[in-house]
């Protein structure tokens, strides 16, 4: 049994009623149910934060136990570079990180098309809704051990 961080972002703590349209009406307790149905003996342990000091001690836990990460780090995602750099302090110590995104970001506004951390995450899934953190599951649960 191994633990699987689930780290959200700014602004994801409304799910469910922020731009429906978008990111769909399911809510961050519905993403933990339908992920610990996926993660069988594994434990989810999915947080969000709007404080990115947080989130970077977060990605610190990491990069020290080793536990792999799926992130949507939200609108930190096109300009943090302090949050790039904690994505890559887990992967250059052997850690997983899969940057997920609920929505494509490439199909919307312009500033949104550029991603920091991309360069030095695992991998990116995006546009496929509460998907794209199941198929981030999938991969970790197979490849990450």
């Amino acid at each position: 049994m191994a633990d699987i961080l689930v780290l959200n972002g700014p602004n994801l703590g409304r799910l469910g009623t922020r731009e429906p349209d978008v990111y769909g009406s399911g809510t961050l307790d519905a993403l933990r149910a339908l992920l610990q149905d996926d993660a069988g003996d594994d434990r989810i342990d999915l947080r969000q934060t709007d404080d990115e000091a947080e989130l970077l001690r977060w990605l610190h836990e990491a990069a020290d136990s080793g536990a792999p990460v799926i992130l949507n780090a939200g609108a930190w995602t096109h300009y943090s570079y302090a949050l790039r750099d904690a994505v890559s302090l887990v992967t250059k110590a052997g850690g997983t990180v899969v940057e997920v995104h609920l929505s494509n970001p490439h199909a919307r506004e312009e500033f949104r098309h550029t991603s920091v951390i991309t360069a030095v995450a695992t991998g990116v899934i995006a546009g496929f809704g509460f998907e794209s953190y199941r198929l981030a599951l999938a991969f970790i649960r197979r490849n990450a051990r």
